[in-house]
């Protein structure tokens, strides 16, 4: 009977369905969140997108008002009180009639069952890898692979493929277990790390509806001189792409980059800083990576989760499992995938950091363009970097290589 009642709780939401509160056309985000940047002038079509405020932002993060939530996970709250599907307060009559019908159906009806289908894919996609795991035990040892057997890396091969086909929650929870080398083998980890950079793409044609949106319906070719139709990178939430906007759109200064102008002191400093250190070369501004979060994911991510919490909660059900504590590791797992999954939080995110390293001469984050940033969308000014992964490689080189080399020559020297 506990499963069953589990099952309701996280399959059917409620085990009694309830009239939504009377809520249904908000603004994007809470006044208190909200403060009127500053813009450039209008362009054609107008953007009008509602936009995550970084003072506000900011002043949750330095006074929490007594909250023993985090700023961040405030921000979190108010963007999912946002797409809370809810009643108008200003429908009457039928119109009111016909969405309490349509949010009852939705929550009632189609999401369970689109919930139950989603599990029967997830068993398609799953219950063959199971099958598959005494391969693990066959085949002769690979050497240089850690000593694995050739089984093993076929089945490790074979369960980076399901979490592919399994969709974004399930790719980002092998990215977690590949950096968990003290939890699982080493030669899992290393297979599993491909899920950083081989995660589906979505078509072209769908990248620019999305992009369309987010400037107000502004045609393609009237946002961009310069386009990359192939992504820089594809990740399990959304994709980046390289592009120029046009001059209209683009922040050409550091008044508009909401870079304050130093004072003296603060000049001397870092003209005293730039003889020492090397500061990083700036492109030009109206360069932007875009990052274009995949369709439907926001969906298939909570219907997910829900499927995760039920069967965690089923293996809590056993005595020796309940250390474990999986339905709260899920739970931690869920919230950080939430913040993933509305592109403003990530965006205030950079406003932050560029206020708090303002002052420093060798760090450098780009300029979010909050105007133009929604739930799906973040436009930022594109940045060239060093991947951390072609860094630590070149680093290990050094370390592994040279340095050993160098020591033995300083000793050589000091004994003869």
């Amino acid at each position: 009977m506990r499963v069953v009642g589990l099952f309701g709780r996280f399959c059917l939401k409620r085990g009694l369905p309830r009239l939504p509160r009377q809520h249904f056309n908000r603004p994007p985000w809470p006044r208190q969140l909200l403060k009127g940047t500053p813009r450039r002038a209008p362009v054609i079509g107008g953007v009008l997108m509602a936009t995550l405020a970084p003072a506000a932002f900011l002043k949750l993060a330095e006074e929490n008002d007594g909250h023993d939530k985090t700023a961040e996970m405030q921000m979190l709250e108010a963007s999912r009180e946002e797409v809370r599907k809810t009643v108008s307060p200003d429908a009457q009559g039928l119109s009111k009639l016909c969405q309490t019908i349509w949010i009852y159906f939705y929550c009632y009806v189609y999401d369970p069952i689109a919930t139950g289908i989603r599990f029967v894919h997830l068993a398609v996609i799953f219950i063959p890898v199971v099958a598959t795991v005494p391969a693990i035990w066959l085949g002769r040892k690979v050497q240089d692979r850690d000593g694995a057997r050739s089984g093993t890396l076929w089945w490790y091969r074979f369960l980076v493929k399901a979490m592919e086909r399994a969709g974004p929650a399930f790719i980002k929870l092998g990215q977690w277990a590949a950096s968990r080398t003290d939890i699982f083998p080493p030669e899992m980890c290393n297979i599993m790390s491909s899920l950083h950079s081989n995660a589906p793409a979505h078509s072209l044609h769908q990248t620019k509806r999305i992009i369309r949106n987010a400037f107000n319906g502004l045609p393609f070719e009237d946002i961009f001189e310069e386009f990359q139709e192939e992504p820089l990178g594809v990740g399990a939430i959304a994709q980046v792409y390289k592009a120029k906007l046009k001059p209209s759109l683009a922040a050409t200064n550091e008044t508009e980059l909401g870079i304050e102008p130093p004072t003296l002191g603060e000049k001397v400093r870092k003209n005293v800083d730039v003889l020492v250190k090397s500061s990083p070369q700036r492109v030009p501004s109206s360069y932007v990576a875009i990052k274009v979060q995949h369709p439907r994911v926001e969906q298939m991510i909570h219907r997910d989760l829900r499927i995760m919490s039920f069967f965690a909660h089923m293996i809590n059900i056993i005595p020796t499992m309940h250390w474990l504590s999986f339905p709260d590791e899920v739970q931690q797992f869920g919230e950080m995938m939430k913040l993933q999954l509305d592109l403003r939080i990530e965006a205030a995110n950079l406003v932050i950091f560029r206020q708090k390293f303002n002052s420093r001469t060798t760090a450098w984050f780009p300029y979010p363009y909050l105007e133009y940033t929604t739930r799906e969308v973040l436009v930022e000014e594109f940045a060239q970097g060093i991947p951390l992964a072609t860094f630590l490689d070149i680093g290990g080189v050094y370390i592994n290589t040279i340095l050993p080399m160098k020591a033995l020559m300083h000793s050589c020297t000091c004994c003869s």
